[in-house]
This record gives C-alpha cells, sequence and structure tokens, in this order.
C-alpha cells in the first residue's frame, strides 16, 4: 500500500469503462454498504462502479457536493480504509471505480470551523496563505476600520438586519458565536465592545438578503453557502487533488467525473493539468482520440441545442444528458406534443387549441425571462453583474481607448448578454483566437454592448483586469442559464414537463429517427467513450417517470380533457398551472404518497419564482398548494381515475421504458445506470431521487430476472439490463448502422445495427401504432448471415426480412445478436 508521502506512480493508459452504475453515497448508504453491493453489480454486469464524492463534506451531507477537507475521504462514509476495502472488493470482482470530484466550490459551513482554509482566511484576511483558494473581490467591500482599503469578505447569515441580531452574538475566547455558527476573530480584537470588534474582523457579518446584491466571493450558482475555489491556481489544484491524484495513482480510483466544470475560470487548462498529473499528456485532443494516458475523465457539461464540446478539452466526453434528450427525444410524438402545448395554453387561458411548435414560442419566452430577471435589480445574480461592471470600470479608467462607459451602461450591456446568450456560456482563452461565437456579431449599434462582448472574448489585448473579465463573465453566463433556464422557466413552462430535464428543450419537442442515427453517428466518431444516461441525482424524472408522461403526447385532447375533469372533480382551485403540474406529477410517480408529492410541489413553485420562492415564501400560496394535493389521497372521486389512467397508459409506458433502456445500453458511449433503475423507478426531483436504494432486494430478484413473467415490467427490465450488460462486456459493439423496416407501421420501428452481429430494434410511439392497426405486414430487414438470436427472449430469427409482429411478439424490444 503506497502511504500518502509517497509519490504517485506510473501507471498504464485509463481502462474504458463499459458500463457503470452511479452510487449516491451518505451516512444511510456508506462506503462498507457499497463494498456489500459489489457481487450484485458485477452480477448485474458493469465494469466500473460511479461513486458521487468521496472528500470529507459538510456533517450529514447525503451528495457530499459541500466539501469541507480536501485531505481526507470522507469520515462520515468510512474514511480511506473503507474506500480501499471497497476497490479491493471491486477488483476481485473486475470492477473498477469513478469518482464524482467537484473543483469548482467547497462548503461555507456551519459551524464555520470545519472548513479550515475558509476559517483562516476569514480569520487573517487577505494575509492569509489560503487567501488565494477562494474567489472572492476584496475590493467590493471596505476592509476594517484600520485597513478600509484591503477589503473584506461579506458573510450574509444573519437572521436579519445587524442591528436587530446585536444582542445574539457573543464573544467565547477567539471565537465569535451567532447561534450555530462559529466565527474566528482577528487576532487581537477579542476584548474589544461588539461594535469595534466586529468593524475590524476581516468579515462584515449581513442580512442574509444583502446577499444577492452585495455579495463579494463567487457562489455554485446562487447557493451562499458554497464559496467558489480559485482550482486554476497550481498551489490550489495541487493541494485540493493531493488525495484523489494518489489514491489514482494507487490503483484504487480508475477515472473521475467532473462537477460542473462550467464554473472553473478555464474549464480546458483544469482538465490538461488533471489529465497531465494521472500520466496523460498536458494537451489532449479531445475528438476521437481521446487523451494519451491518464485517467477516464468525462465532465457535466450541459450542451445546448446544437453545441459541440469543445474538441481540445482532453475527456472521454460529457456525463450524457445529450443522449438523454436524443433517447427521450427519438420516444416523443412531436406533432402530438405540439397539439399538448396548444391544450395546455387552453387548460391555463382558456380559449381554442393552437399549435405550439412555431415561433415565437411560450417556453422559448420563459426562458429568456428568466435569464433576465437574475440580472436585473435585485436579481439572484445581481452581485455578480455588480462585479462584472466594477472591472469594466476598471479598464476604462486604465485605458482611455475604453473610457466614458458610465456604469449603467455597462451594466445593462452586461444584463442584455447574458440574457441573450444562447449556450452556457463562451469559452474565450486570453491570448487566443475565438471563433463562431454570438459574443462577436454583439454590440452592432451600441458601442458600450460592443466593448462588454470584446472583453468577454478576450478580444482586446491582455492585462490582469482583462483575463478576469474574460473569466468572470463565462463563469457568470453558466449560472444565468443553469438558473434562469432550468431552475426557473423549467418550472414555469409546464406544458410537457417530462421534457423539462437538463440540457432540455421543450421548444422543440421529438428528434426524428434520421436525426438521432445522426447524433449517435457524431458520437461515434467524436467522443465513443462519452457516458450516457436515462437519470441521474439531478433529473427532476426519473426515466420511466418520463416514459409514462411520454405517452400523453401521443393523446394530447384525451388527457387535455382528463386534466379539467380531474381539476373539476377536485373542486374549485386557486392556480391552473399548479393544477396541470399537480396532476402530471401524479401521473409520472404514481403510487406516491402524500409527503414526497407536496415537497415536490412545493419545490417547483419556490423554484418557478411566481407565487412564491425560497427566499419570500408566500404561506398563504404554498398552505393551499400543500392542501389540494394532500385532498387526492382521500377524494373518492379522483382516485380511482388516477389509478385507472395509470393502468390503461401501462402498456404504452411499458414500451417507451423498455425501449429507452435498451437504446442507452446500446447506442454509441458508455452507459450510466443511476442507482435502482435497473428495475422501473418513479422518482420526482431531489431530494426524493437521492433516497437509499435496497441493493440487497435488487440482487435476489436479479437471480430470477430471466424467468419467464409475462406482465412484470420489473422483471423484464431488469433482465434487459442485464443481458445487455453482459453482452457489452462481453463483445465489443462495433459501428452504428441505421436499419429500416418497411411497411404500414415502419415509422414506429427504431433499429440499428452495431458492427456485423448485434442489432437493436425498439418500437417507438407505441400508442399511435395501436390506433393505426398494428405492425400488419411491416417487416425489418436483418443482415445477412446467421441466424440471429433475441438474447431476451432466446428466439432465434432468419437473416433477411422478419415480420415486426413476430420480432415483438413477446415483448415491444429486440436484442438480436448473430448465432457464431
Amino acid at each position: 500500500m503506497t502511504s500518502a508521502a509517497e509519490p504517485p506512480q506510473p501507471r498504464p493508459a485509463a481502462t474504458v469503462p463499459t458500463s457503470s452504475y452511479r452510487l449516491q453515497l451518505q451516512p444511510g448508504f456508506t462506503l462498507r454498504d457499497a463494498t456489500g453491493a459489489v457481487p450484485y453489480l458485477a452480477a448485474l454486469g458493469v465494469s466500473h462502479l460511479h461513486l458521487s464524492p468521496l472528500l470529507e463534506a459538510t456533517p450529514g451531507s447525503t451528495h457530499g457536493y459541500d466539501t469541507v477537507d480536501h485531505t481526507r475521504i470522507s469520515e462520515q462514509l468510512g474514511g480511506e480504509a473503507a474506500l480501499r476495502a471497497l476497490a479491493a472488493e471491486a477488483h476481485r470482482h473486475g470492477l473498477g471505480l469513478i469518482a464524482d470530484v467537484v473543483p469548482n466550490h467547497m462548503a461555507v459551513p456551519v459551524p464555520e470551523r470545519l472548513n479550515e482554509p475558509l476559517w483562516q482566511v476569514l480569520r487573517d484576511g487577505p494575509d492569509s496563505p489560503y487567501a488565494r483558494w477562494f474567489d472572492i473581490d476584496w475590493t467590493a467591500q471596505p476592509g476594517p476600520v484600520d485597513a478600509p482599503e484591503r477589503g473584506r469578505v461579506l458573510l450574509p447569515l444573519l437572521g436579519d438586519r445587524l442591528g436587530a441580531v446585536l444582542d445574539q452574538l457573543t464573544v467565547d475566547g477567539e471565537v465569535l458565536r451567532y447561534h450555530t455558527h462559529e466565527l474566528p476573530l482577528r487576532a487581537g480584537t477579542a476584548t474589544l465592545p461588539l461594535p469595534e470588534l466586529l468593524a475590524r474582523q476581516w468579515y462584515r457579518l449581513a442580512w442574509w438578503q444583502l446577499a444577492r446584491t452585495e455579495l463579494n466571493y463567487r457562489r455554485f450558482f446562487t447557493v451562499n453557502d458554497l464559496i467558489a475555489v480559485r482550482v486554476e491556481e497550481p498551489e490550489v489544484f495541487a493541494a485540493t487533488h493531493a488525495v484523489l491524484l494518489r489514491l489514482y495513482a494507487d490503483g484504487v480510483l480508475d477515472g473521475f467525473r467532473i462537477d460542473h466544470p462550467d464554473g472553473l475560470a478555464d474549464p480546458r487548462g483544469y482538465l490538461r493539468r488533471l489529465a497531465a498529473a494521472t500520466g496523460g499528456a498536458t494537451v489532449g485532443t479531445g475528438g476521437a482520440t481521446g487523451t494519451t494516458g491518464g485517467a477516464y475523465t468525462v465532465v457535466e457539461k450541459i450542451l445546448t441545442g446544437e453545441e459541440r464540446l469543445p474538441e481540445d478539452w482532453p475527456v472521454a466526453g460529457t456525463t450524457g444528458y445529450d443522449a438523454l434528450r436524443r433517447i427521450d427525444g427519438v420516444l416523443i410524438d412531436h406533432a402530438g406534443a405540439c397539439r399538448l402545448a396548444g391544450a395546455y395554453e387552453s387548460f391555463l387561458h382558456g380559449g381554442p387549441v393552437r399549435d405550439l411548435c412555431q415561433d415565437p414560442h411560450p417556453a422559448i419566452a420563459a426562458a429568456h425571462r428568466g435569464r433576465a430577471e437574475m440580472t436585473g435589480p435585485g436579481g439572484e445574480l445581481a452581485a455578480e453583474v455588480e462585479r462584472l461592471v466594477r472591472i469594466a470600470v476598471r479598464i476604462g479608467t486604465a485605458e482611455a481607448a475604453h473610457a466614458d462607459h458610465a456604469p449603467w451602461q455597462l451594466r445593462a450591456a452586461v444584463r442584455r448578454l447574458l440574457t441573450d446568450y444562447p449556450a452556457y456560456r463562451p469559452y474565450p482563452v486570453p491570448g487566443e483566437p475565438v471563433f463562431d461565437d454570438p459574443l462577436q456579431s454583439a454590440g452592432a449599434d451600441d458601442p458600450t454592448e460592443r466593448l462588454v462582448a470584446a472583453l468577454a472574448l478576450g478580444e482586446l489585448g491582455r492585462s490582469p483586469d482583462k483575463d478576469e473579465f474574460c473569466a468572470r463573465f463565462a463563469q457568470t453566463a453558466a449560472a444565468v442559464a443553469a438558473k434562469g433556464v432550468e431552475d426557473t422557466a423549467f418550472y414555469r413552462w409546464n406544458a410537457l414537463p417530462g421534457l423539462n430535464e437538463v440540457g432540455g428543450e421543450p421548444a422543440r419537442p421529438g428528434v426524428s429517427p434520421a436525426e438521432f442515427h445522426d447524433w449517435c453517428r457524431y458520437l461515434e466518431r467524436s467522443w465513443p467513450h462519452s457516458m450516457t444516461v436515462l437519470s441521474t441525482h439531478d433529473t427532476k424524472r426519473s426515466a420511466d417517470a418520463r416514459a409514462r408522461l411520454a405517452v400523453l403526447a401521443e393523446r394530447p385532447e384525451a388527457w387535455a380533457a382528463e386534466a379539467a375533469a380531474w381539476s373539476t372533480a377536485a373542486g374549485p382551485g386557486f392556480d391552473r398551472d399548479a393544477d396541470w403540474l399537480l396532476w402530471h406529477t401524479l401521473l409520472a410517480a404514481w403510487p406516491i404518497d402524500p409527503d414526497r408529492l407536496v415537497a415536490a410541489l412545493l419545490k417547483a413553485a419556490r423554484e418557478a419564482k411566481l407565487h412564491t420562492s425560497w427566499t419570500a415564501p408566500d404561506q398563504r400560496y404554498e398552505r393551499a398548494l400543500e392542501e389540494r394535493a394532500r385532498a387526492v389521497h382521500t377524494n373518492p372521486v379522483l382516485l380511482p381515475r388516477i389509478e385507472g389512467l395509470v393502468h390503461a397508459l401501462a402498456p404504452y409506458a411499458r414500451a417507451n421504458t423498455l425501449a429507452a433502456t435498451l437504446l442507452h445500453l446500446t447506442v454509441p458511449g458508455v452507459p450510466d445506470l443511476y442507482q435502482g433503475s435497473e428495475e422501473p423507478l418513479y422518482t420526482l426531483v431531489d431530494p426524493d431521487n437521492r433516497g437509499v436504494v435496497d441493493l440487497g432486494a435488487l440482487a435476489v430478484r436479479l437471480t430470477d430476472s430471466a424467468a419467464a413473467r409475462p406482465g412484470d415490467l420489473a422483471r423484464e427490465k431488469l433482465h434487459l439490463t442485464t443481458t445487455a450488460l453482459h453482452l457489452r462486456r462481453t463483445r465489443p459493439l462495433g459501428a452504428h448502422r441505421p436499419l429500416s423496416a418497411v411497411g404500414p407501421a415502419g415509422d414506429h420501428l427504431l433499429a440499428f445495427a452495431r458492427g456485423e452481429d448485434v442489432v437493436t430494434a425498439v418500437t417507438r410511439l407505441p400508442y399511435g401504432l395501436e390506433r393505426a392497426g398494428g405492425w400488419r405486414d411491416t417487416v425489418l430487414e436483418l443482415p445477412a448471415g446467421g441466424p440471429w438470436t433475441d438474447e431476451l427472449t432466446l428466439r432465434d430469427h432468419p437473416a433477411g426480412p422478419v415480420s415486426v409482429a413476430e420480432l415483438f411478439a413477446t415483448q415491444p424490444v429486440a436484442l438480436l445478436t448473430r448465432r457464431g
């Protein structure tokens, strides 16, 4: 065993997973529990375990993204000894470990002393050796009374304005206490009167509401208790990654999933440093060749529209939200989704149903409003906008060519550009040319906007302030996109809630089979080892919940009428949009207990920020929402209608579930399964989707998953999953090649070959298929040679034209292999 003091040892090129299984480690499911699950996961057929963050986090953390200590593996999870034991057990079963890495931020914990680097910065200010660790704008806040020019950190943690809570602050030795908060005192100040003591600290205690406009440290999006880390600094990278890199060098870890790279000042630079630190080339080319050596690494990059992953990032690909959008999309009825969107608007406002798949689309307008609100006066990211304005003013002061742009003009230009930017963020590198960025066409009629766009792209030369503006604009753009669209607009425009996922495009529902195959070929050509996902710890609805909702797009008029009937049965309501979301949530997750239902609806309402919010909750509205949701379970008219519709949709939802599962497991890329998703999983937004999964019970069911159980979707999905996973482990899947069906129902079949000896075939739009009369004489031409065996049913089929009705006689999908 290599000790912490020994240098990393050379290791061979990265091992590419055939598949991975995401485990959410937490106090209720530790590394020791994961070790006990290894035999089951090996039997399931995955090649790697994908572990949520491993470093010490805030006590009780159920997700691990609130790191407090980079020097040790979380003791709450079992510590390094338990991780090494897990790795040893995994290796005995032929499995590797992929770890989730959080390079962007640390926690501002309670008590604050848990984060030792931050504690020292709060105590010693800009003179602390850790001051460069954190992304703090020291110039934004006047410093202590004896050093006003040096600045200090705003800590927005008080429950009220300072004057109202002074009597709640107490001095205890060298510590200032406020309820459960503990803050260090600057040397020599502990005996001062309280007002003078506060005035001499390197931090300013403030009312929590001031964070929106006055905060001077960068956060994770808008989360005040997550402070950004300047991992672009070599010494910060070394200190925050030392343990993980040592464990990689020791063979304990085999790969990394990088959380939120869009929050980094220089994502490419960070990834190159990581590749070099794990034995790869310092400059990776990305694309089809990936890195030359180094750890298998994927990034949680959200690609918008047709945006592509930068080819000069030395990674294997993304964590897979681009795959989720294509797999879900090809199983959605585009025309029906357009009619359902119109029915939604009619449900809300009355009037005739109209086609809503034409511009201007309400979902696009909602996204634009959400972005604009984030950066507006008093918006949740107003402080980030002000930081950009301060930098731009300094640049104008230093260089006459950029002078005389008033702060209000700069503020307006920054807001417009952030609101209108069509992707998550730009990726300029100071000193390098930028190609084909939307900002290059900005500011045609506004010189201030033109200046801001040029600064954001690094086109006006180099200086510390110019480089900082370039990086900060990109980081802020990512926060505006995430918070304004996915955490605001996607909770406001609810026509088809299943489309409102990370990276989703509800204004463009559906993906044609041709578009799907084009994407598969692109992924295979450019990022063949990218992850693909259907459910994650961040999806608002699990894949099977979305599969059930997808059926509604095939019967939009019937669903709109049913939703109206449910609202009538529930009695007079107070919010039609809340009703629409309530009925979709019930349908997606049924059966669901009232507590889970209420929690999901309250989170949606607060994120939407229309009637209530996290920062300004409207108790009357929330009480009414909760009462309406809970009343469903005691309504003798509603309950049978809900259960009846779930039952009626079940055959079509089953087809969608099995189709999505098989596509996920056989398209190009590396499928990443979320814990518990090998059986039907009907979870909602976190924390609902992050609970502990009983893997022991799944292990028992796996032993007989191959047994014939018509109508048992759980056994069918588990059997399909393990069959496809083992297929991936025992043979490489070859080139993706579309296959077409011939006949009246050809559009309802999606099929492709992977090389010469594997064929995937699935049913799409099953409700429409049944209404049109079924498969009839539709045939699929199986490639020559053979015969072919369906690995799911073990039935043989000859090469050449095969009746699809015969192929799908018992299941709506087929996984075929050529014998011999």
